[in-house]
């Protein structure tokens, strides 16, 4: 198999190679629930919705807002007029919470220190990047 090391070493490589074009990534959350259990985001077929924006995003035709994890969708900037969504949905679905981040943070720092860094580590295994865990840091100081 590929050691997931060397495959995230590989990715943060890119951007130092000539002419490189790096590729976007996105993060969506589909699966957000209100107090009652049910979906904020109505799924499946409007999911285009976000898509196009990711489309457009990346084409350079879309506004974003930018936040600690990155760029989000401006608030009007996904079609949503025929949805009928509840007053705010859209507000908390765009919101991105720094406490719940902080705990996913944590959650990803525990695997990287210990699941890709194991005691005592493997001669053999490369070490973990330096360049995630510069990201990681870079995360942790703007959720701060």
């Amino acid at each position: 198999g590929y050691n997931i090391k060397d495959y995230f070493a590989h990715w943060l490589s890119i951007e130092k190679a000539p002419g490189a074009r790096v590729p976007k990534i996105f993060n969506v959350n589909w699966f957000q629930v209100d107090s009652n259990g049910q979906f904020l985001w109505p799924g499946f077929g409007d999911n285009i919705r976000v898509l196009e924006w990711i489309f457009n995003r990346c084409a350079g035709t879309a506004s974003a807002v930018e936040t600690p994890i990155g760029y989000v969708p401006s608030k009007n900037e996904l079609k949503t007029e025929d949805l009928h969504l509840a007053a705010g949905v859209m507000d908390r679905l765009l919101r991105v919470d720094p406490a719940l981040w902080r705990k996913e943070l944590d959650d990803i720092t525990t695997y990287v220190e210990k699941g890709l860094n194991p005691t005592p580590h493997p001669a053999d295994e490369p070490p973990v990047p330096e360049g995630l865990l510069q990201e990681l840091a870079g995360l942790r100081a703007r959720l701060s």
